[in-house]
């Protein structure tokens, strides 16, 4: 018993060492110090082995830069970023040109944050759908609480009768779906 509260002991003072021990510090030019804080959520974490998830991924895509502009300028990368699971409609640069002239830009002021979020989360859905599970008529409902329809028809699966899926990719957290249209919710 005494061998046992031994090692509890230990246990019990390595553990408070290790949780009170100070951050580590960077000397600066003029020779003071400062703690480094971590920086950023799970997009942050730099891990070149593992599967990337869909934020990952499409940042490594040159036909996604406009997406990924959009999600930075949203703050929707941080969320995409965690476990999810999530299913991404994610439309191609491309497909955002199509776009009246001026839309973009406007979506991406700071004042219009809240809708750029909304149309955004319109191309995420919770839960993981392969294109084997898609059927015609289909709807799913999006991250914004708004529903989306999937028509399948000789192998194609098209979204809202808009937009076609080009590609899937699987990610760490789930799927990517690129398409050639952007989404709009009808409201918008």
């Amino acid at each position: 018993m005494k061998k046992y509260r031994f090692y509890s002991l230990a246990l019990v003072a390595a553990l408070t060492y290790a949780c009170n021990s100070p951050a580590p510090e960077n000397k600066t030019e003029a020779g003071s110090t400062t703690q480094e804080a971590p920086v950023g959520g799970q997009e942050a974490v730099q891990d070149n082995d593992s599967q990337k998830d869909v934020v990952k991924i499409a940042i490594g895509s040159a036909d996604h830069t406009t997406l990924v502009a959009a999600l930075k300028q949203a703050d929707l990368v941080t969320v995409l970023s965690n476990a999810g699971p999530f299913t991404v409609f994610a439309p191609t640069n491309e497909a955002f040109n199509k776009l009246p002239k001026g839309t973009v830009e406007d979506l991406m002021k700071p004042e219009n944050k809240a809708k750029l979020q909304d149309i955004l989360e319109y191309h995420v859905s919770v839960g993981v759908f392969k294109p084997e599970m898609f059927q015609d008529g289909q709807t799913i409902n999006q991250a914004n609480s708004k529903n989306i329809s999937l028509s399948v028809k000789d192998g194609k699966i098209m979204v809202n009768n808009q937009a076609n899926i080009i590609a899937s990719i699987p990610a760490a957290n789930g799927i990517i779906h690129v398409i050639d249209a952007v989404l709009v919710p009808t409201d918008h």
